[in-house]
């Protein structure tokens, strides 16, 4: 037990001087932050997220040009369009590959049999 409590001793002292450390590093951090925000103009405005995945002004850093290019829009797939069996059970089921493993594969597979001698071969 002396180990487990030595150890947690240590990581109490560790996080404490990790405190200390951020605290004394945090200012000097921020005006870095707002030196290179002045350097590139980059404003408060542009930091803030818009879109999931995406910070700032649309088009910011690209030309002009290809700021204004018109959007093609992208062809949607049929939802739910049928796919061609790839896997064939001994008793007939198939499965196309995609989606959770179905559970007739699943039990063959967990019994040592290799998933590939179930592919069905054109």
């Amino acid at each position: 037990m002396n180990n487990l409590m030595d150890l947690q001793s240590q990581i109490e002292k560790l996080q404490k001087q990790a405190n200390e450390i951020r605290a004394k590093e945090f200012s000097s951090t921020v005006q870095d932050i707002l030196a290179r925000m002045q350097a590139f103009g980059i404003t408060v405005k542009d930091l803030q997220v818009t879109k999931p995945g995406k910070a700032g002004k649309a088009g910011r850093g690209r030309p002009a040009a290809a700021a204004k290019t018109p959007r093609v829009p992208k062809i949607a797939k049929k939802a739910g369009t049928p796919v061609a069996a790839k896997y064939r059970g001994p008793n007939g089921e198939t499965w196309s590959g995609r989606g959770l493993t179905p559970k007739w594969l699943a039990s063959l597979v967990a019994q040592g049999q290799p998933k590939e001698a179930f592919l069905i071969v054109a």
